[in-house]
C-alpha cells in the first residue's frame, strides 16, 4: 500500500513539475525569442565547432572556447555582410521606382485610363509630380536617420532599447550555448527519470537525425539555390541580381515565399531596368530552372524524405505553426512537427506492445 503511494505521489510531483514549466514558458516568452533563436542556431552550428575544437597550431589546440568564438563572430559576419549587400542594392531600387514614377503613371494614363472610363465609367485621378515628391521628400528624410531615431526613441523609447537588447543577445547567448553545448545536454539527461531514460534517449536521438538531416539539408539548398539565382538573374541582365538572388535563396525553406518573392522584385527590378517583355524571358528561364532544380534534384537529394511527413501533414502544420505563433510559427513548424512525428512513432510502437492493446 505504500509502495502505491509513493508510485501516485512520484507521477503527481512529475506532472506538477511539467505543468510548472508549461506555465513558467507561456509567461516568460516575450523574452524567450532571443535565446530560442541561438538555441537553433548553436543545434546547427554545434557539429562545425566540435571540427574547430579538434584543429591545432602546432602543439596548440582551439579548445572549446577559442571554438566557439570563431563560429559566433562567423555568424555576425555573415549576417552583417548580407545586411551590407542587400539593403544599399534596395536603395537603389527603390531611388529608380521614384525615378521612373512619372514614365509608368503616364503609360497609365494613356492606355488604362480610356479603358477603365469605357467599360467601368472610371477614371484615374492622381497627380503624379505630387506624388513623386511626396515619395522623394520622404526618402530623402529617411536617409537623416539620426532625426529620425531620435523621434522614435522619444515616442517609443523603451521598445526600440528592447528590441536591440534582445538583437544583442542572440549572439552573447550563442557564445555560450556553443561553449556548454555538451555540458547541458549532461545536465539535461541527468534529471531525465532512470526508469524511462533509455527510451527517451532513443527518442531523442531518433528526433536529432531528423532534424539534423532536415536543417542541414535545407541549409545547403538554400545556399545552393542563392548562389544559382543571382548567377542566373544577373546573366539574365538585371543589376540588382545579387540581393533579389540570396533573398529568392535563402527564404526558400517557407514553402512558395522564396520564390514568390524572388519573382516580385525581379518584375519591379526587370520593369525600371528592361525596354521589352522579350527582355524578361531570361528572367522567367532563370526561376523555372531553379525550380525544376530545387524540387526534383536539389531537395530529394540533399533533404529527401528524411522529415517524415505526409504532404498533407506538411500543409497543416504550416497553417498551424502560423496560426498560433505567426511567422515564426511557419518558420519552426516543419521542423517541430518532425520532431512530434519521432516522438508519436515511439509511442504507437508503445501502445501496439502494451497490455492495453494485447
Amino acid at each position: 500500500m505504500a509502495l502505491k503511494q509513493d508510485n501516485l505521489t512520484s507521477k503527481f510531483s512529475g506532472w506538477l513539475i511539467v505543468a510548472t514549466l508549461l506555465v513558467l514558458i507561456y509567461l516568460l516568452s516575450p523574452i524567450l525569442a532571443p535565446f530560442l533563436a541561438a538555441a537553433i542556431l548553436a543545434y546547427i552550428c554545434n557539429p562545425i565547432v566540435d571540427s574547430i575544437e579538434n584543429w591545432s597550431l602546432g602543439k596548440l589546440r582551439f579548445g572549446r572556447t577559442n571554438a566557439s568564438s570563431i563560429m559566433t563572430l562567423i555568424v555576425i559576419t555573415t549576417v552583417l555582410l548580407l545586411l551590407l549587400i542587400v539593403l544599399p542594392l534596395l536603395q537603389k531600387e527603390l531611388m529608380m521606382v521614384v525615378e521612373r514614377l512619372p514614365i509608368y503613371t503616364t503609360y497609365l494614363k494613356l492606355h488604362l485610363d480610356p479603358w477603365l472610363m469605357q467599360n467601368f465609367g472610371i477614371a484615374l485621378e492622381f497627380n503624379t509630380e505630387k506624388l513623386q515628391t511626396i515619395l522623394s521628400e520622404n526618402w530623402k528624410s529617411a536617409g537623416g536617420l539620426m532625426g529620425s531615431m531620435l523621434l522614435t526613441l522619444s515616442s517609443h523609447g523603451m521598445t526600440i532599447i528592447a528590441w536591440l537588447l534582445n538583437v544583442l543577445l542572440v549572439p552573447l547567448v550563442l557564445f555560450y550555448f556553443l561553449r556548454d553545448w555538451h555540458l547541458l545536454l549532461a545536465s539535461i539527461g541527468e534529471l531525465v527519470p532512470r526508469k524511462i531514460f533509455i527510451t527517451t534517449k532513443k527518442i531523442a536521438t531518433d528526433i536529432d537525425a531528423v532534424l539534423a538531416a532536415f536543417l542541414r539539408g535545407q541549409l545547403t539548398v538554400m545556399l545552393l539555390m542563392s548562389v544559382f539565382y543571382a548567377i542566373g538573374l544577373k546573366l539574365a541582365g538585371l543589376d540588382l541580381a545579387l540581393p533579389i538572388g540570396i533573398l529568392a535563396g535563402a527564404l526558400g525553406f517557407v514553402p512558395y515565399l522564396g520564390i514568390g518573392l524572388g519573382i516580385l522584385l525581379a518584375t519591379i527590378s526587370g520593369l525600371l531596368e528592361f525596354n521589352t517583355l522579350s527582355q524578361f524571358t531570361p528572367v522567367v528561364v532563370v526561376f523555372s530552372l531553379g525550380q525544376l532544380l530545387e524540387s526534383m534534384w536539389l531537395t530529394p537529394n540533399l533533404v529527401g524524405d528524411r522529415i517524415g511527413l505526409h504532404p498533407v501533414t506538411v500543409i497543416f502544420s504550416l497553417l498551424a505553426g502560423g496560426q498560433l505563433f505567426g511567422f515564426t510559427g511557419v518558420l519552426l513548424a516543419l521542423p517541430a512537427s518532425a520532431a512530434i512525428a519521432v516522438a508519436l512513432r515511439h509511442l504507437r510502437r508503445q501502445y501496439f506492445d502494451g497490455n492495453l492493446y494485447q
